[in-house]
């Protein structure tokens, strides 16, 4: 294994008849000495992101008992939440073809700023649908960022080394989610008034009337709002550093761009067009597990604060294997560890279903590992080979995180149901993650038969 450091590495290595440079994917630089500065900068944005999805998961909780609403009312938060990256991700598409990804980052720093501050005016406004608003503006900037952020990720260097840089980039993802987890556990979670429970296990807060409901109501949602506020804050720093500081243009404007055209060729792009298939359903996957541990943890008697202290154990997991991941693409292909992590994934969801308790509790924990390396290692296997039309390719994979706005909501229908042939309806929904590794692990295989 080679060292990969900033300063000195040989590039290049001679053909067999010495005459020609090859680049060799073992030696190039991951990370470029004169990148250094913006790669550090914009993986930053890594962790902003993963801060606002994974504070946001446990909210589908909260608001369900500070709103008093079933599970598929309160997943609606991820609609919302996943809904904005659908809406915004084609647009900035385009406006990366009219402007530096700087810009566009810039832009979509502003429309994340301006969803996490109206956390204030709906919380006075005591409006679950306004907390949905301000969800799907914030995603607005999401998906600028994301849809931004990642080519120029890949574009930050050698296209050799291209897919582990951003393996490397989106291993920072995890640590603004574990901020966002530990933040959601210690400063909303555990200081919500109305998920105090009696001697029995019911609500207290069921049982009250409305005038002390409301007392309670006011101050839970203060309890949610100052962390997004608080994010807000940060997220205007972060865009002044960025905002003076000096970005590559990578990104070439192209006064000759068809919209129609290139979806065309995205269209016909096999490979592209089951990547993004993929990506809808590995996301669909990571949010059900993610939001849904909780409901999981508490039909076996742990509290909300609790069952939050699990995903924190899922997202520790999830970061060791990201950087775990990255090691071993030097020696396996991406699309068949692609595979063997799905195959993984499915046999985690099945102890989960099948067995439950604290058992089927460890394995959807456990899950993690195998989701770690799947969204930067789809993203990057979609995209290769599209050259002028990644900004849009890119959209489109952003566009995928769709599928943590649909299916969020049938899980929870499933969860509401109760009981379902014998076994608890909480278990019985993560059959949806099951079929959806199954999809993913098809991709993989399917990637490595025709890339061998």
């Amino acid at each position: 294994m080679s060292n990969i450091t900033v300063d000195d590495i040989d590039l290049k290595k001679k053909d067999e008849q010495g005459e020609h440079p090859v680049p060799s994917s073992d030696n190039q630089k991951v990370i470029e000495k004169k990148y250094f500065i913006p790669f550090v900068l914009i993986t930053s944005l890594f962790a902003l992101w993963g801060f606002a999805n994974d504070i946001t998961n446990p909210m589908v909780s909260a608001f369900k008992t500070v709103m008093e609403i079933s599970n598929f009312k309160a997943s609606f938060v991820q609609f919302a939440f996943y809904g904005g990256y659908f809406t915004m991700a084609l647009p900035a598409a385009i406006l990366i073809k009219k402007y530096s990804y700087k810009k566009v980052i810039l832009f979509g720093m502003a429309l994340y700023a301006i969803g996490a501050l109206l956390f204030y005016p709906a919380a006075q406004f005591q409006m679950f649908g306004f907390f949905l608003a301000s969800y799907y503006i914030l995603t607005f900037g999401l998906a600028f960022l994301e849809t931004t952020a990642n080519p120029l990720i890949l574009s930050l260097g050698s296209k050799e080394t291209s897919t582990r840089r951003l393996n490397l980039a989106q291993s920072f993802n995890p640590i603004g989610s574990l901020t966002g987890m530990f933040v959601a556990q210690q400063f909303i979670l555990s200081k919500l008034n109305s998920a105090e429970k009696a001697a029995d296990g019911s609500l207290v807060y069921s049982t009250l009337p409305e005038t002390e409901k409301a007392i309670i109501r006011a101050h839970d949602l203060m309890v949610i709002r100052d962390p997004y506020v608080m994010l807000g804050l940060v997220v205007i720093a972060v865009a002044v550093v960025i905002a003076v500081t000096k970005i590559p243009v990578t990104n070439e404007k192209d006064k000759n761009f068809s919209l129609a055209e290139t979806l065309e060729r995205l269209l016909f792009n096999v490979t592209y067009r089951e990547g993004v298939v993929a990506q809808i359903f590995y996301v669909g996957a990571q949010i059900m597990c993610w939001t849904f541990i909780i409901q999981y943890a508490e039909n076996i008697g742990y509290t909300k604060a609790e069952a939050q202290s699990f995903n924190i154990i899922a997202m520790v997991l999830f970061l060791s294997g990201r950087f775990i991941a990255t090691i071993l693409m030097r020696f396996v292909k991406a699309s068949m560890l692609l595979a063997v992590f799905a195959l993984g994934g499915i046999g985690m969801m099945t102890v989960t279903i099948f067995v439950g308790g604290d058992i089927g509790l460890y394995a959807l924990i456990g899950t993690s590992i195998f989701m770690s390396l799947m969204f930067p290692t789809i993203y990057g296997i979609a995209l290769e080979g599209l050259d002028k039309d990644a900004e849009f390719g890119a959209a489109g994979l952003v566009m995928a995180i769709v599928g943590g706005a649909l299916m969020p909501p049938l899980q929870g229908a499933i969860i509401d149901s109760g009981e379902i042939m014998g076994l608890p309806a909480v278990n019985v929904s993560f059959g949806l993650p099951l079929i959806c590794f199954c999809v993913i692990a098809v991709f993989g295989y399917r990637r490595f038969l025709t890339t061998k």
